[in-house]
């Protein structure tokens, strides 16, 4: 079988879906081939002359190589700013690359015609595939490819809206070429769309098969293998690890699917219907072992949407030897001093936090199941154990005003030394969540295939007067700014963890020389 995950995503680390599925396949003796078409995507366009019309342009299109080496190196990190004008350069000739019809950086892909949430518009994108800006890259990858291993099927990975219209033109372009070659699709945004009531399948003809959610048990049974099949960590054979930009190999790895509190009243996990299933954590420190004796990574990225309290304390007495991050929710365990100085010394650089509210009325009416005392002193503990914190905030939800947001910024404010990196994002509300039912909704965007809906504020705290305040105050305050300012271009908490407060980001290079 092929895997494929399709342009563009972050380049930053190899995508996560395609190496577990290859691992259960190769378990069970079924033999597969894995294309990060993502990466060797924008590689191939970053190697192409590009149309330089002003000294920056010219500046970046002239030092592609030595910033890409640059990205690669640990040496950069330790300067914040060499780091952001190197990512700026890079994605400057991306963006030329993409010029006059795209909106194209190393993280997104948009076209000015074609939408991702357009059903019709991606049946376009597979009917014309030459019109696509990797056609040049993907028809002779796709055709060695498939020359060489003669896959019984080839499998697409499509997670993100920005893989949409470039994972629809390469299935266009095998069905052109190899109309007898099945094609499957799945990956998160096949299992939000899925997940959908109203779901009418519009690719009938030219997808053969769609699977919502983990694809391991449906591939091994569309290729023949042997039912229940067996647990087999992730493989990353074949893809090259070396190339991905960051200062050394960073192990992407799912403990669990789903959430483990699946409560949020914003979370798309509960609006999708998503269950929970995570491995024991024996089974986890015993994958990430045998990962790291192969692949020697510098970072291990637990993917989790929250890493569970189990498998922190299993890491906390069992450090896993390299340096690590993820998602966590706030917890008395976090709450702990003598437990976050115990993660710290287990490789912790970063726990990302899903605060979302700095006022105790919004988190009760999400349902997010924490209070802001807690929150102030696992910032605390986490601060003085030497882990730095990625906290996301979420403004604009049903119960939110003005009054609630300025509270949240003095939260933040009061505990800015605590909170390395922000996140800020705009609520929007799921099709399928709870509240969509109860509140007057509209078209989000014009699209069948939206995800989201737009809606009538009950209190009058739309988004435009969101934007304002977060624009106008929220992040002119000077504490929030600087915190702002530390956040990494385009990769952000990709390459956070490398931006460690200077007492313990000398370690971190050390770890990457030994």
């Amino acid at each position: 079988m092929l895997l494929i995950h399709p342009p563009i995503a972050k380049p930053g680390e190899p995508p996560a879906g395609i190496t577990r599925l290859a691992g259960e396949l190769r378990g069970h003796g079924l033999p597969c081939t894995l294309l990060d078409a993502g990466l060797e995507g924008l590689l191939f366009l970053l190697a192409a002359p590009v149309s330089a019309t002003d000294n920056w342009s010219r500046r970046a299109s002239r030092n592609v190589a030595a910033n890409l080496a640059a990205l690669r190196s640990p040496g950069l990190y330790c300067n914040p700013d060499r780091y952001q004008r190197a990512v700026a350069d890079v994605n400057r000739v991306v963006e030329l690359t993409g010029k006059p019809h795209l909106l194209l950086n190393l993280a997104n892909y948009q076209d000015k015609v074609l939408s991702p949430i357009k059903s019709a518009d991606l049946l376009k994108a597979a009917v014309h595939p030459a019109g696509n800006i990797f056609y040049p890259y993907f028809s002779r990858r796709l055709t060695e490819l498939i020359e060489e291993t003669q896959p019984a099927m080839a499998g697409f990975s499509l997670n993100y809206l920005s893989q949409a219209l470039c994972t629809f033109a390469m299935i266009g372009f095998i069905k052109q070429h190899y109309p007898r070659l099945p094609v499957v699709l799945g990956g998160g945004l096949i299992t939000s769309w899925l997940s959908n009531p109203n779901w009418r399948n519009p690719f009938a003809g030219l997808v053969d098969h769609l699977v919502a959610g983990p694809g391991e048990e449906p591939l091994v049974a569309l290729l023949g293998g042997s039912l229940p099949p067996q647990y087999h960590g992730p493989d990353f054979t074949g893809l090259p690890l070396a190339d991905y930009l960051a200062p050394g190999f960073i192990l992407p790895y799912a403990a669990s699917s789903g959430c483990y509190w699946n409560k949020c009243s914003f979370c798309p996990e509960k609006a999708e219907g998503n269950p929970y299933s995570a491995l024991p954590p024996e089974q986890v420190l015993d994958d990430i072992k045998q990962l790291t004796t192969q692949t020697k990574p510098v970072l291990l990225h637990l993917l989790d949407n929250a890493v569970s309290p189990a498998l922190m304390r299993a890491l906390a007495d069992s450090p896993p030897g390299v340096n690590w991050y993820g998602f966590a929710r706030v917890s008395p365990l976090l709450a702990d001093h003598d437990f976050c100085r115990a993660l710290r010394r287990s490789g912790c650089l970063m726990l990302k936090l899903g605060l979302e509210s700095g006022d105790q009325g919004v988190l009760d009416a999400m349902d997010k199941g924490i209070s802001l005392a807690m929150v102030s002193e696992a910032l605390a503990a986490l601060k003085q154990a030497g882990i730095a914190t990625y906290v996301y905030l979420l403004f604009g939800t049903p119960s939110e005003t003005l009054t609630q947001a300025r509270r949240t910024l003095d939260f933040a404010v009061a505990h800015h030394e605590a909170i390395t990196f922000l996140n800020l994002a705009v609520f929007n509300m799921p099709v399928c969540g709870p509240d969509a039912h109860n509140l007057r909704t509209s078209d989000f965007y014009e699209g069948n295939l939206s995800l989201y809906t737009d809606f009538v504020h009950p209190l009058g705290w739309d988004r435009s007067k969101v934007r304002r305040f977060l624009d106008r105050e929220f992040k002119r305050h000077p504490a929030i700014a600087a915190i702002i300012r530390r956040d990494p271009h385009l990769f952000t908490s990709n390459h956070a963890p490398f931006f460690n407060v200077p007492t313990f980001q000398r370690s971190t290079v050390q770890t990457f020389k030994r």
